[in-house]
């Protein structure tokens, strides 16, 4: 999929020694919009934004994909010079045997001076190093950050090369001391990695202003010299990765809340240890009414979160949740000194979590999938775990417009300005947000307006991505579908039936929470049994879902009539 940019001029940045003035350059592609605003002097608020952008960054050049060594050019290169070099050296195996003695004589000098030869290359090593963050680093961003300018926030995002960790920053305008014009919107932003070395120079000595430039927006000539377009081919994985992250922030999950001080002992001991053996797991521990034990395994290392918290409803029963990928957590490390609440967002063992840190007012959150290699898009599958609920076009718009009136508004809101039901609304937003045109914000419990691209993604391509669900549908096409019984509970949901894929008869049960979304289930299906609900329900649970969706639908109307 082919993103298209079209930048008048490029960011630039004034600093002197008394000011600092950060001018992005947005795209102008995309509808108007700007902001500009003075960060405050008080309240660390420029530490606060410094680091919470340099996490970000920290994500955008995140790639921690294993690459293992690649012996073919050596030996393509070893094949085509072998006789040459055994030719070379059997001329030279005199002079080379007392070359050795020379130069073993000499190794052995220097070890009793006690001199690393290693030194220069050590140092040679270093140079090249250097030499190649500075030369290439430009090509390590895959995506120009996503910025949002609501009435209320900013709102940056990014998505790390291996598509494995989404970053979102959320800067209050309170931070700042006087906001001048502003057009709220979603565009791009031309970024570079010499922006990131301008980051680390704010202090709050400086008066920092801080604009999205609204200049290439009044520029009525195309052919000005000034613009410039970008043109990145991205893989639909990177884009449908996106899109999982923002139905798995509406999926339920266990809301732990952490001291910041538990964060920084989970990082020093990442730092501390190098793991040598599985399982490299983060274990939490929960139980009702006690703090919560995170055991960093192999080691078998336990942390007790003396003052942890459950947010929202008590646990009934001990749960345990594994998370993998945990060296991804080393991304929060600098905001832990200035962070007044961490609350992770926990969906369940090998499934993403999402650790939230507030620092007044900004906000970061870091979305991990259920292990480094694991990437959002190929076993993330969770907007197949969201309502199936059948939506009206009219209702689809009018909650839509709703919410672009409003740009940041909760489910309830939105159904009191449409008057429509909490269902339709909340069926209405899943779509909006599967179709990368709004967002839930976690922090605030509110979806946002938020178009991640400026043309409407191809949703055919990205949306049957997903063989389960095609298969699904295939199975309710057969009619080998059968609705064995829907029992209906204070709290859930339970659906029990058949499904005849012709191989196999299958008797998938599923269990809805209070909103019709998955919460558990069962089948004993190959898929099933190697995943569970990790990379989404199965295509036997999907079709049986689907199949007992009308009936679920009437038997709300008709409670909601009652």
């Amino acid at each position: 999929m082919e993103f298209r940019y079209k930048y008048y001029g490029a960011s630039t940045v004034d600093d002197t020694a008394t000011t600092q003035a950060f001018s992005f350059a947005p795209d102008t592609l995309r509808p108007p919009t700007w902001f500009e605003g003075l960060l405050r002097r008080d309240s660390h608020a420029h530490l606060v934004f410094r680091e919470a952008l340099s996490a970000l960054h920290s994500v955008v050049v995140s790639d921690q994909r294993f690459r293992g060594r690649d012996p073919g050019a050596y030996q393509t290169w070893l094949q085509a010079n072998e006789g040459q070099l055994l030719a070379g050296f059997m001329a030279q195996s005199e002079s080379l045997k007392a070359r050795s003695a020379e130069v073993s004589a000499e190794l052995t000098a220097l070890r009793n001076k006690k001199v690393s030869l290693l030194a220069p290359f050590y140092k040679a090593r270093q140079r090249y190093f250097d030499w190649l963050y500075k030369a290439h680093r430009d090509m390590w961003f895959v995506l120009d950050p996503v910025i949002s300018v609501h009435p209320e926030r900013l709102l940056f995002e990014a998505f790390s090369q291996d598509e494995s960790t989404y970053c979102a920053v959320s800067i209050r305008h309170d931070v700042f001391d006087r906001v001048g014009e502003m057009a709220c919107g979603t565009t791009n932003i031309d970024y570079s990695a010499s922006l990131f070395e301008e980051f680390q120079k704010i202090r709050d000595y400086k008066a920092t202003r801080f604009a999205v430039d609204p200049t290439g927006f009044t520029v009525s000539t195309a052919g000005d010299p000034a613009f410039h377009e970008e043109k990145i081919d991205l893989p639909d994985s990177w884009v449908r990765g996106f899109l999982q992250v923002s139905s798995a922030m509406t999926l339920p999950a266990t809301v732990l809340e952490l001291h910041p001080m538990d964060l920084h002992n989970l990082c020093s001991l990442l730092r501390q240890r190098k793991e040598r053996a599985g399982p490299r797991s983060l274990r939490f521990e929960l139980a009702p009414g006690q703090p919560a034990r995170l055991v960093m395994e192999p080691w078998g290392i336990e942390l007790k979160a003396q003052r942890s918290a459950i947010v929202g409803a008590p646990l009934t029963e001990p749960r345990s949740v594994r998370l993998w990928g945990r060296r991804r957590l080393l991304t929060l490390e600098r905001l832990i000194a200035l962070a007044t609440r961490v609350r992770v967002h926990l969906l369940g063992s090998g499934m993403p979590s999402f650790w939230v840190v507030e620092m007044g007012d900004v906000t970061v959150t870091l979305g991990l999938s259920g292990w480094t290699s694991n990437d959002w898009s190929a076993a993330g599958r969770f907007d197949l775990l969201q309502a199936r609920h059948e939506v009206s076009e009219a209702s689809k718009l009018a909650v839509a417009q709703a919410l672009q009136a409003r740009w940041l508004a909760t489910p309830a809101e939105l159904a009191a300005s449409t008057g429509l039901p909490q269902a339709d609304v909340d069926a209405a937003m899943t779509l909006w947000v599967q179709a990368g045109r709004a967002i839930f914000d976690l922090p605030s419990g509110r979806y946002a307006w938020r178009e991640l691209s400026r043309e409407p993604l191809p949703l055919e391509s990205l949306r049957f991505a997903s063989p389960e669900e095609e298969a699904a549908l295939a199975l309710v096409h057969a009619r080998g579908v059968r609705v064995g019984g829907i029992r209906r509970e204070a709290t859930r949901t339970l659906i029990e039936g058949t499904v005849n894929d012709g191989a196999h008869h299958w008797a998938p049960r599923l269990v809805l929470n209070a909103d019709q979304q998955l919460q558990d289930g069962h089948c004993g299906c190959n898929f099933y049994s190697q995943n569970k609900l990790r990379r989404g329900p199965c295509a036997h649970m999907l079709a049986l879902r689907q199949l007992a969706q009308p009936q679920l639908d009437e038997a709300t109307k008709t409670g909601e009539a009652a």
